[in-house]
């Protein structure tokens, strides 16, 4: 039995500023879309009784696992879906899941998996170079260290990593391999850079850019964010967690891309791009724990909260419901929606 099987302690980040930014109400819909450890799902239903409905969405099997554990109180609310959030749309179709009243993503890793001594997230214990979250796919971290040329690994050290010493470590896998497990690659790293500097390993940055480029963390959350938008209904609430500055420079400029109308180069005089703006910006600053949140959870030390609003007129989305309601590509044996646009039409001439 591995020790994510024993399910350990997971203290969930930015729960009640996750929880205020989603605006969670009795009775909404709402999709966690890195399920993790159940801690955000579980603050979310406990908010949105009676009547909340969860859609809780995870690459990862064992955190569906765990999650149908910690959840079975909930079970009647919650529907939990083993893929990744890069078909979130194809979800929601699936399982007649839409509109939204709010979508939350919490990304990077959760303390389930670091605490797997056997998945090579971390070097603080020796396992094979994994990294998969969805032991299923082909592309492992081996696979990319011991096949990819000098010159690919230094682009990916450097591109996902931010790593300034990327040539030198690749040089230096090129030399050293085959490299089979997270302790030999994290003593090479250390010894190419040097012993611990700061708070951080010297290896943190290259094993982070190799957990990315394994499961395609940033296109995948591009595609993924453009998709949770179009799911939203009325005012609903796009929250996203990130936990190192590719992320949230990803969030922040989509964010900030569109809650804008024109978005053409101001050398163009007159707009074509005919863009309109899709949200709005719930908060401007970015939401970082508190002192007493890092104390208790130091984890949580580089997390940054960004909250966006659906902009979207009533009438609009009730069309855009109505044709959900007919449309073929929506599943005939969907989840708790059978009389959805009745209580719409009865919401919408009670206004």
């Amino acid at each position: 039995m591995t020790q994510m099987m024993l399910a350990p302690a997971h203290i969930p980040v930015l729960v009640e500023e996750a929880i205020g930014a989603l605006a969670v109400q009795p009775g909404g819909r709402y999709i966690d879309c890195t399920l993790g450890g159940g801690g955000h799902a579980t603050a979310i239903l406990e908010r949105s009784l009676p009547g909340g409905q969860l859609l809780g969405v995870d690459a990862d099997p064992e955190a569906i696992k765990i999650g149908r554990e910690r959840l079975e109180a909930y079970s009647g609310s919650v529907l939990l879906v083993n893929d990744n959030f890069v078909n979130l749309q194809a979800i929601c179709y699936k399982y007649d899941f839409l509109p939204v009243h709010g979508i939350l993503f919490d990304l990077g890793l959760s303390s389930l998996q670091l605490n797997d001594n056997g998945r090579g997230f971390s070097f603080q214990h020796d396992a094979s170079l994994d990294m998969r979250f969805n032991p299923g796919q082909e592309l492992t971290a081996a696979d990319i260290v011991n096949t990819y040329s000098e010159t690919e690994l230094a682009h990916l050290i450097r591109t996902y990593g931010e790593e300034g010493y990327s040539r030198p470590i690749a040089r230096r896998i090129v030399r050293e391999r085959p490299l089979e497990s997270t302790l030999q690659l994290a003593r090479m790293i250390e010894a190419v850079i040097g012993s611990r500097r700061g708070r951080i390993h010297p290896a943190t940055k290259t094993f982070q850019a190799l957990r990315i480029a394994v499961n395609q963390e940033l296109e995948y959350l591009e595609s993924a964010l453009r998709q949770a938008v179009d799911l939203l209904g009325f005012e609903g609430r796009l929250v996203v967690i990130s936990y190192h500055s590719l992320e949230d420079r990803l969030v922040k400029q989509y964010f900030r891309q569109e809650s804008k109308g024109c978005i053409c180069p101001p050398s163009v005089p007159t707009c074509v791009c005919g863009h309109t703006a899709s949200l709005r910006l719930i908060n401007k600053r970015v939401i970082v724990p508190s002192a007493v949140e890092v104390q208790i959870n130091p984890r949580s030390r580089s997390a940054k909260l960004r909250a966006a609003e659906r902009i979207i007129a009533q009438d609009e989305h009730y069309r855009i419901v109505e044709k959900l309601c007919s449309s073929t590509e929506v599943g005939a044996n969907g989840w708790r929606r059978p009389t959805l646009l009745k209580k719409l039409r009865q919401a919408f001439l009670a206004t």
